[in-house]
C-alpha cells in the first residue's frame, strides 16, 4: 500500500487504485491478494459465499496484508452496510441503485448525523483503521465511502439524480448487468463498444459533479481502458478465477511433462 493511507484521499485525487475481488470466503485470500500488490480487496457479499462474519475476517485479514477494505453487499440491505462499516469497511458498494431515492437511503445508512442515520458503535472499524475512536469519529463522514452501483437503463436515466444526492461519494459500474440491461436481455457483452461508449460517458459525468467513479473490469486492457475513460476504482482478478487459472495452468504443465 502507499504512502498515503486514506482510501477516501486517493479516489478523490483520481489517483487510480487497482481492487482486487473475492467471493470465496477464504479469508486467507484476501490477506494473499494484499500482499500481493493489490491495492484495495473488495468482498462481495452479493455474489460471493460470504456472510457477515467471514466478511469481517477477511477484512482483518486484507487490513493484516496491507490494503483497503471495501465490501459489496447484498441489494438493498442497507442495514448490513451500516454493521460492515462497523467492523472497518472504508467503502461500500450497493448494486441495484436505480433512482435518487435507493441512493439516498443507501448513503444515509453508512454517514453519521447530520448527514446520515448511522449508529455509533465503530469500535473494531477504529481499531482496524488504527485511530482512536475519537479521531474515527472526526473523519468517519468524510472517509468511510458509498459508491452506488450502475447496472441498468433505468439507473442510466436515473443518473443526474443519483449524482445529486450529497450524502453519496461515487458510482460503481457493473458493466456485465449493465449490458444485458441496454440489449433488453438479448446479450452479455460487458466489454462491447455501447457498454464502453456508455461507461466513459457516465465516468465523464461522475468526474464533473465531483464523485467518485469507479468499474468491474474482468481484463488487464479494460482497466486501462478504464483509467483512460476517467475512472478510479477499478476492480481486476477475482479470487476464484485466479485460484481456477492457476489449477488449470499447473494440470496443463505437468500434463505437458509427464506426457513427453
Amino acid at each position: 500500500m502507499s504512502e498515503q493511507s486514506n482510501l477516501a484521499d486517493k479516489l478523490r485525487s483520481g489517483k487510480p487504485v487497482i481492487t482486487g475481488w473475492s467471493v470465496l470466503n477464504v479469508p486467507m485470500f484476501t490477506e494473499m491478494m494484499a500482499r500481493g500488490g493489490y491495492e484495495a480487496v473488495t468482498v462481495d457479499l452479493q455474489h460471493g459465499m460470504y456472510d457477515f462474519t467471514s466478511a469481517c475476517e477477511a477484512m482483518a485479514a486484507t487490513a493484516l496484508g496491507g490494503a483497503h477494505r471495501i465490501v459489496r453487499i447484498p441489494i438493498g440491505d442497507n442495514a448490513l452496510a451500516g454493521r460492515l462499516a462497523d467492523m472497518g469497511a472504508e467503502c461500500l458498494i450497493a448494486p441495484m441503485i436505480n433512482s435518487r431515492d435507493e441512493a439516498v437511503s443507501f448513503a444515509r445508512a453508512v454517514k453519521y448525523p447530520p448527514d446520515g442515520d448511522r449508529s455509533w458503535s465503530p469500535f473494531r472499524a477504529a481499531m482496524l483503521s488504527g485511530q482512536t475512536l475519537e479521531e474515527y469519529r472526526e473523519g468517519a463522514n468524510s472517509q468511510t465511502l458509498s459508491l452506488a452501483m450502475i447496472e441498468t437503463r433505468e439507473a442510466i436515466d436515473a443518473l443526474d439524480d443519483i449524482l445529486s444526492v450529497a450524502e453519496l461519494d461515487g458510482v460503481f459500474v457493473g458493466p456485465s448487468d449493465l449490458s444485458i440491461s441496454l440489449s433488453n436481455g438479448a446479450r452479455l457483452d460487458p466489454n462491447g463498444e455501447e457498454n464502453a461508449r456508455v461507461c466513459a460517458g457516465l465516468a465523464e459525468k461522475a468526474v464533473k459533479a465531483g464523485k467518485i467513479a469507479g468499474i468491474f473490469c474482468t481484463h488487464a486492457e479494460k482497466v486501462k481502458e478504464a483509467i483512460e475513460q476517467g475512472f478510479c476504482l477499478i476492480s481486476h482478478g477475482i479470487d476464484r478465477s485466479l485460484v481456477d487459472d492457476s489449477i488449470t495452468s499447473a494440470r496443463r504443465e505437468l500434463d505437458e511433462i509427464t506426457s513427453a
